[in-house]
Parts: structure tokens; sequence; C-alpha cells
């Protein structure tokens, strides 16, 4: 479908389950060579396929982001594309939200979104090159949400930096758009709502029911409703595109 990506590097963090995954596979399929970053995944950068490879990554370890992008450019070449998919939740009201609890979300959804896109942009400004990053927020980037506190403030965030480095990278190129998902049926997804279920004496069944019950289009998302955005975004089409945060929301969220 988008032939212009065909052999483009792309960097996705938190490849290794949920959206990343989803997006990792989207770009595999339109022949890009892919790196998937993940927690879990093995220590080292290894092949694993033709165009595929994986690497283990914290992102919100400013030392390893920067020994893992070196070790990228020195295997694959100079990143084209990066997608910032890694991300965590924890559930709790604002006045139960602990301070260990602000920093997981805020290192991991905003630091480490930062770190790792940061690292790209000053690769593609130093080798002069035209780039896409596309970071993964939410619609909890533009709402907020009973007890997420931590969750919905990291997400802002990652907004706002989106907004920024679009106005400092456009003169080199390089284009900076936010992918705002609801609700998406991801393993992460089950989990909040058990533990957000839990703390407001609801079932997880009954939190996926009322999801449902407020997404217009009548259904929740999947990983690929999300990586084809992230395949637009990162193709010719939306070249004159930046600074943006597009809802993938079935209609719950419409600003």
């Amino acid at each position: 479908m988008f032939a212009e990506l065909r052999s483009r590097v792309v960097f996705v963090t938190g490849g290794g389950s949920g959206i990343g995954a989803g997006i990792v596979d989207a770009f595999l399929g339109e022949g890009a060579i892919v790196i998937s970053a993940d927690l879990s995944a093995p220590e080292g950068l290894d092949q694993i396929g033709e165009r595929s490879w994986t690497v283990r990554l914290d992102v919100s370890d400013e030392t390893a982001v920067e020994s893992v992008l070196d070790a990228v450019s020195e295997a694959v070449g100079t990143v084209d594309v990066v997608v910032t998919a890694a991300g965590t939740s924890t559930m709790g009201f604002a006045i139960e939200t602990t301070g260990s609890d602000w920093d997981r979300n805020l290192d991991v959804n905003a630091k480490g979104s930062f770190l790792v896109a940061r690292g790209v942009a000053r690769r593609l400004v130093s080798a002069e090159r035209n780039g896409r990053i596309i970071f993964i927020s939410s619609q909890a980037g533009k709402n907020g949400y009973r007890g997420m506190t931590a969750y919905v403030a990291s997400k802002h965030a990652v907004l706002g930096v989106t907004k920024t480095m679009a106005v400092e990278l456009a003169p080199h190129g390089i284009t900076v758009n936010a992918i705002c998902p609801g609700i998406i049926e991801t393993p992460m997804k089950h989990r909040e709502r058990i533990e957000g279920g839990a703390i407001r004496g609801m079932t997880a069944e009954e939190v996926a029911a009322e999801d449902r019950s407020q997404v217009p289009l009548g259904r929740t998302g999947t990983t690929q409703d999300v990586a084809a955005v992230a395949l637009f975004l990162a193709s010719d089409l939306a070249s004159y595109m930046t600074g943006q945060g597009l809802n993938v929301t079935g209609g719950m969220t419409m600003h």
C-alpha cells in the first residue's frame, strides 16, 4: 500500500506486545526494516528475520537509549521512522496515587518517549535526512479519567513534547505527530480493567461493557486500527502534517 516505506528503517519501542507489536507487524508488512525495542526482549541487538530485529531497551534509561540507537545505526543505518509505543499505567484515585506511581508513569511514558525521539532526531539532523517521529499518546492526553491521574499527566506531557519538537524540527524536514488511541484491546487494557474495576467496585467484565457503551462506533479498537494510522503518518501522504494529535477512538474523543 505504501511503497515508499519499503526498506525504510523503523524503530518501534514497546514492540513486544499490544499496540507496539501491531505497529511492528504493519511496517514489516510494508517491507520496512523494523527494530522492535522492548524491555522483555533478550539482551543485545538480534536479527530474527530478513527485515526484523529485536533489542532489549528500558526507554527511561538515557544511557541505554543512546547505546541502542548507536548499535542500530551501525547495524542497519540511520532510523527513518520512530514510533514510541512503550508505555505503562497504574490505577488509583488522585488522593491515593503514590510518588513512585507518578514517577513510573512519567519516566516511561513521557521521559522515555522523549529520550528515544530526541536520540533519533539528533541522528537525523546530523545526517541531514528527513524523517518521521510518531509518538503514541492517548485520548487520556486530551481528557481526564478517574483512577488514572499519573497516566493522564504523562500522556498530556507527550502531546506537549509533540508540539514543541514539531516546531523545532520542521526546518530539518522532520515531522512530529502523535496518535491518541482510545480503548484498544491489549493485555495492558485487560489489566487496567481488573485493577480499575477493583477500586470502583466493578468486575472487569462490567468495565469492558462500560467501555463499549462510550464508543459511538459501538466497538473498542484493535492494534491494527492504531497501526494503520502509524503507517499513514510515516508515508508521503502525511508530508504536510506535523504537530498533530490524531484520535483513533471510534468517536469517543472528538477534539
